[in-house]
């Protein structure tokens, strides 16, 4: 551990020097993406299905659980996959607060409400924040958590609640998640059982540049090991609604591009595929990150609740024939994929 800590610091240093020219910066990720995706932009049909904002967290980031309270019935999830079946998603995106006392068995009826509706759409479900509380609440270990999850239909897992993965930033923005090591123990885990993840960054708060790396370089180091992330999705701190904008307002549009760029830059070639978040960064910001080293524009998500209650004024859902129009845009090649990244067409 204490050489890996050594390794990281030192590269650390490495790229923080890359930001002392960014034009620079930028014009190496948009090479590096070219060399690994050409000018193929993929994105993905799916739907957000946010089942509860309950949550006994309190993250200072978190404008979703401030709403007023609501937990969905196990019918209610059956009709939005039906109508995520109709509409032609691959994908349902299934995550929500943290109910106090849920264990396993909560979850595993949401997964059989959805196999009930359909026994092929893809399940990217329970963030690893999700999955450690069901394992505590039910007195399981992660693992035996995990395997009655894919054995009940859990296809991959998104790789949220990984904020920034330094303990000193996460006592500050959210005292009562899963600590670093926490996050890093569910997703190798999910990854030993052939479970893939995804990773995520919420930067634009109390981190600095140096964070920032050091968190992309942890994912590298991850990757490098177990081969399970599908892709990196940077996602900026959107500041309305909670306790922690009050103290800050996020991130320039600038420092967004720099982030994609950096990241492509740290994870080229281990982690091929870099997101940039339209619902996060606006449509056209998300557009000037496919110069910045993004290959991917992420999904039509159909239903968008979490990123709306902090302040996001861009759409809920985008149609893939507007993914596919805001891609050509940009002089790119839109491709639908499914969720591991495999080409549908």
């Amino acid at each position: 551990m204490k050489d890996l800590k050594e390794k990281i610091e030192k590269k650390t240093k490495k790229y923080l020097r890359m930001l002392s020219e960014p034009y620079k910066l930028l014009e190496k990720a948009d090479k590096l993406r070219k060399r690994g995706s050409g000018d193929i932009v993929t994105f993905v049909i799916n739907r957000n299905i946010n089942f509860t904002n309950l949550c006994y967290c309190n993250c200072t980031f978190c404008s979703f659980s401030r709403q007023d309270k609501f937990v969905i019935g196990l019918d209610v999830i059956k009709k939005k996959v039906k109508e995520a079946i109709e509409f032609g998603c691959t994908e349902v995106c299934i995550q929500g607060g943290l109910i106090p006392g849920a264990d396993v068995n909560f979850y595993l009826s949401i997964l059989d409400a959805v196999r009930d509706t359909s026994d092929h759409v893809h399940i990217h479900a329970f963030s690893p924040m999700e999955i450690y509380h069901m394992a505590r609440n039910s007195r399981l270990e992660i693992e035996d958590v995990l395997e009655k999850l894919k054995s009940r239909g859990l296809n991959s897992i998104p790789g949220t609640a990984a904020e920034i993965l330094d303990d000193n930033i996460r006592r500050k923005i959210c005292p009562n998640k899963i600590s670093s090591e926490q996050w890093i123990k569910v997703v190798t885990k999910a990854h030993e059982l052939k479970i893939p993840t995804t990773a995520t960054m919420m930067y634009g708060h109390v981190e600095s540049w140096k964070d920032r790396i050091r968190h992309i370089l942890i994912i590298k180091e991850i990757q490098k090991r177990t081969k399970g992330f599908t892709e990196f999705i940077p996602l900026p701190f959107l500041w309305k609604n909670n306790e922690l904008g009050k103290k800050v307002k996020g991130s320039c549009g600038f420092d967004d591009l720099l982030v994609i760029a950096i990241s492509r830059v740290i994870l080229h070639p281990v982690l091929k595929n870099i997101q940039a978040s339209w619902v996060k960064l606006g449509i056209k910001l998300a557009q000037a990150a496919l110069h910045a080293g993004a290959n991917d524009f992420g999904g039509t998500l159909m239903e968008e609740h979490i990123s709306k209650a902090a302040g996001a004024k861009n759409y809920e859902f985008l149609t893939p024939a507007e993914i596919r129009d805001v891609i050509k845009r940009c002089g790119r090649i839109p491709k639908q994929r499914d969720t591991l990244y495999n080409l549908l067409e």
